[in-house]
């Protein structure tokens, strides 16, 4: 049996960075072999990771990478057990080393990602660090010369967001990335989870409609109990909702209202406009809620999103449309495990 030094030691730590009494034992193990000890770290390291495979991992970063000419963008989502493991700097180099990795090859999906080469490095840092960390998901949008591209990372690291639109030229795509940045810091805000009302499934739509005016009618008492105006009670949630029929009734019954108040017929056409309008934000809350385009804008609240791309690209002489949007919000959708620290401390104790 080969002996085994302190230096052979001392060597396989500074490989694998992994703690100094298993870096002996597998030397022991493998007979000096390093490459084999290696072999026996990752495979320990893998079994060690298996074993926490109950353990949630809900923290983590988002990662972001764009092209210099705007013609690409990937955002990615790792995720950790804690927030102290995602605050370290070899973490935080993992995240953006994997980020330029799938924004370079695009593998398939995760798996395809994780059986690459760069895959097994992945796990090695992994094995490193020593908590269970997870590539949970990614997403990367191209642009051609006439789509415009731009994205945001929020200053946490938490949030990623990319955005394309389509334009009339070039000129107008090069001149509509700024604004995207800023649709990319409305949408991280405002957490959109459609880009427009079009894409909401109808038994969605018709499933939250009585809930959601139940919860307005309630608001109402509350609000009359303190003596507040009371908010309108609608009777849609979603402008998918607001047929031709449904609108052509409402003007109807606006036009009905003015004649009861004595309003001059002569100046209806100044009035039903804006109290059509009213119907409309009134019936449409679901689609502010969770629609990009038909969210109000965060830097002007007077336009929807859709309503401000089309004023930014007018301003530069042409038309854009937002086409699509990538949204990636760290832990979203992941049920954490709540820890009963005082039934953890007494299971120790015993």
């Amino acid at each position: 049996m080969a002996a085994v030094t302190a230096a052979m030691v001392k060597e396989l730590r500074s490989a694998t960075d992994a703690p100094m009494m298993d870096c002996k034992k597998v030397l022991v193990e493998a007979d000096g072999d390093m490459a084999k000890a290696t072999e026996l770290l990752k495979e320990r390291g893998i079994a060690k990771a298996a074993k926490k495979a109950d353990r949630v991992a809900a923290e983590g970063l988002a990662g972001i990478k764009i092209a210099d000419d705007y013609s690409k963008a990937t955002v990615i989502e790792i995720n950790s057990e804690t927030d102290f493991v995602a605050q370290n700097e070899g973490f935080q180099n993992l995240v953006q080393e994997t980020a330029d990795e799938i924004f370079t090859n695009q593998p398939a999906d995760v798996a395809a990602f994780m059986a690459s080469e760069f895959g097994e490095k992945f796990q090695s840092e992994v094995i490193k660090i020593g908590e269970k960390i997870e590539l949970r998901r990614f997403s990367t949008l191209e642009a051609d010369a006439t789509t415009s591209l731009n994205g945001y990372i929020h200053s946490n690291s938490r949030i990623a967001v990319i955005v394309t639109a389509k334009c009339d030229s070039e000129k107008t795509a090069e001149g509509m990335r700024p604004f995207l940045k800023q649709v990319a810091m409305h949408a991280s805000a405002m957490k959109p989870l459609t880009l427009s009302y079009k894409d909401l499934d109808p038994a969605y739509v018709q499933s939250e409609t009585v809930g959601r005016i139940e919860v307005i009618k309630k608001e109402n008492e509350e609000l009359a109990r303190l003596g507040k105006a009371l908010k309108n009670v609608p009777e849609y949630i979603s402008m998918s909702q607001l047929t031709e029929d449904v609108l052509a009734a409402a003007e109807e019954k606006i036009k009905a209202t003015l004649k009861e108040q004595g309003k001059p017929e002569k100046i209806w056409d100044k009035i039903v406009p804006g109290s059509l309008a009213r119907f409309i934000s009134d019936n449409t809350t679901l689609d502010k809620e969770q629609c990009l385009l038909d969210q109000n804008f965060v830097i002007d609240d007077k336009l929807t999103v859709a309503q401000a791309v089309e004023k930014a690209a007018a301003s530069l002489g042409g038309t854009a449309e937002i086409t699509t949007f990538v949204r990636l919000e760290v832990g979203e959708g992941i049920e954490k495990k709540e820890d009963d620290f005082a039934a953890e401390v007494a299971a120790q104790m015993a």
